[in-house]
């Protein structure tokens, strides 16, 4: 199991920042291509571009290693570690110019995430994490703080826009808004980093896939946010975080009614 993660993060950084600027370079001229699994699943050619830079590098650097990616790059290994990559989380703001996006690169030793990195490219922020050694932004410590209550907190929404899972996202959102102090509609990784960063105070993530979670959910969870879903353990199917002290009340909220 032996791997240099912190050269393997610094490596991956650097990466994740080189498709960031194709990203922004690209953007006056993009095309955008038929949707995926419905009307909304939305896909570039900078999408694609990005995830080809990402995988050529990884596999150079790590040829025996596995990788998913969302734009269908991946491949399989015989090391037993697993890069799961989203080249561009966010696709519609990234294409509509309204709001974040970033790139998100996880690297997992069998079913446990080791080390993460998400690059948010017009910030120029990017958040890394270490399994055990914790969570820098731009290369400074995050730690989170205890919380606000239920009333007064900031919460992230993230979901797939789908049809059925909007209207659970529907459900739920009408249920939570009026006990919280307002809410915001973010990319997942980003909902999860910026409570890492103390920007959200709570946040949940509805029907995502790994590629949209993996990192931001190391980045949170080595920052101190506490994560779950309907049980102890957060899924794509239901990922809830918040600061501690705001994590029983906002959880209970959330798990009644996703």
């Amino acid at each position: 199991m032996n791997r240099d993660l912190l050269a393997a993060r610094d490596l991956v950084a650097g990466l994740a920042e080189r498709a960031g600027r194709l990203q922004l370079e690209r953007r006056d001229t993009l095309r955008v291509g038929a949707p995926k699994a419905h009307v909304n699943d939305v896909v570039s050619d900078v999408d694609i571009a990005s995830e080809r830079l990402i995988v050529d590098a990884i596999g150079a650097a790590w040829p025996d290693d596995a990788v998913q990616a969302e734009e269908g790059h991946g491949h399989a290994g015989a090391s037993g570690w697993t890069w799961v990559v989203d080249p561009l989380d966010g696709t519609r703001n990234y294409i509509s110019r309204t709001g974040p996006w970033s790139v998100c690169i996880a690297l997992y030793h069998q079913d446990r995430a080791r080390m993460a990195v998400v690059h948010e490219p017009v910030a120029g922020e990017t958040f890394s994490a270490v399994d055990g050694g914790g969570a820098l932004l731009n290369g400074e410590p995050l730690a989170v703080t205890g919380g606000p209550s239920l009333e007064r907190a900031l919460v992230g929404v993230s979901f797939q826009p789908n049809p059925a899972t909007k209207a659970r996202a529907g459900r739920v959102i009408r249920e939570l808004l009026p006990l919280v102090g307002d809410i915001r509609r973010v990319p997942a990784a980003l909902n999860l980093v910026y409570q890492a960063a103390g920007r959200l105070d709570g946040g949940l993530a509805l029907d995502t896939n790994l590629w949209d979670i993996a990192a931001g959910a190391l980045v949170a969870r080595e920052a101190g946010v506490v994560l779950g879903g309907h049980g102890p353990d957060f899924s794509t199917e239901l990922t809830i975080g918040a600061a501690p002290l705001l994590w029983p009340a906002l959880s209970e909220q959330v798990r009644a009614t996703a």
